[in-house]
């Protein structure tokens, strides 16, 4: 059988969406024991979605905005800041993940065994493809095509959240790794355009939600930092979010541009008292 290295990374973490069944390969399809059976894409991915993607997937303008900017380096600081909270992992996966750029940093950086990005946007699919990554197009509301328990860290960047599910993915001792945007981010850029407002208690919101399903706040780190972006990063800047589907007017001049997000690192809760404290 012809090697596949991009998509083989992720065998062993993959299972069916309709009997949650394990994926293995056989060419250019992937299965499972009870006959199910999903093609791999020429670029090397694999469409794992029961039915059509949902009208907010990113589309491929989007897809191909958020490449532009992330490419040109304009996040970096968030990446810089990711990298070593996934030191020493063996295991990882990205839920919307888009084209990649984050997972496929931390990949090049600490050399995971096994990894995977999923995405509900075929697009995304298709650019983490390109780049390397063993990317599957899936929907986190529906639950993710991963084994339980597989899952070392699991990476959500800007990116809806099923925490049921993923404390499901966790093994004993891995950890979800959560990078939202603040109040104050890029708050002169939306009070100019008008874009989507950030809820200011988002992160009291987070911590909610995870710790009904037992994950617990363990490290959190603020990432601010100012862009020197020109009308063209910044169309991209917006062009690659939800903003897009609102049809937000498009800068005619350089605008100020103020990244605030947080960094957030969750553990399943445990007996210790190292669990009870957050470091900030």
């Amino acid at each position: 059988m012809e090697p596949m290295p991009t998509i083989d990374a992720a065998i062993g973490l993959l299972i069916c969406p309709v009997c949650s069944a394990g994926l293995v390969r056989e060419d250019r399809r992937l299965y499972c024991p009870q006959g199910h059976s999903f093609d791999i894409a020429r670029q090397g991915y694999v469409n794992l979605l029961n039915g059509p993607a949902p009208a907010n997937a990113d589309t491929a303008a989007m897809v191909a905005a958020r490449e532009r900017f992330l490419d040109a380096g304009f996040y970096r600081p968030i990446l810089d800041a990711l990298i070593p909270t996934c030191a020493g992992t063996e295991r990882i996966a990205e839920a919307g993940a888009g084209p990649g750029y984050y997972l496929s940093g931390v990949v090049e950086a600490c050399a995971p065994r096994q990894h995977l990005a999923l995405d509900i946007s075929v697009a995304a699919a298709r650019h983490a493809a390109k780049r390397g990554l063993a990317s599957a197009v899936a929907n986190s509301w529906a639950g993710l095509p991963v084994r339980t328990g597989s899952l070392d860290r699991l990476l959500c960047i800007f990116a809806p959240r099923n925490p049921e599910d993923f404390a499901r993915v966790l093994a004993p001792g891995g950890e979800l790794i959560v990078v939202t945007p603040t109040a104050d981010h890029l708050a002169e850029l939306r009070e100019q355009l008008g874009l989507l407002d950030v809820p200011a208690d988002k992160t009291s919101q987070l911590d909610e939600q995870l710790g009904v399903v037992g994950l617990m706040p363990a490290e959190r780190v603020d990432v601010t930092f100012a862009l020197e972006a020109d009308i063209p990063a910044i169309t991209d800047l917006v062009a690659m979010g939800p903003n897009a589907f609102h049809r937000p007017p498009v800068p005619d001049r350089r605008l100020p541009v103020q990244v605030c997000v947080t960094l957030s690192r969750y553990r399943q809760a445990t007996a210790g008292p190292e669990t009870t404290e957050l470091i900030r």
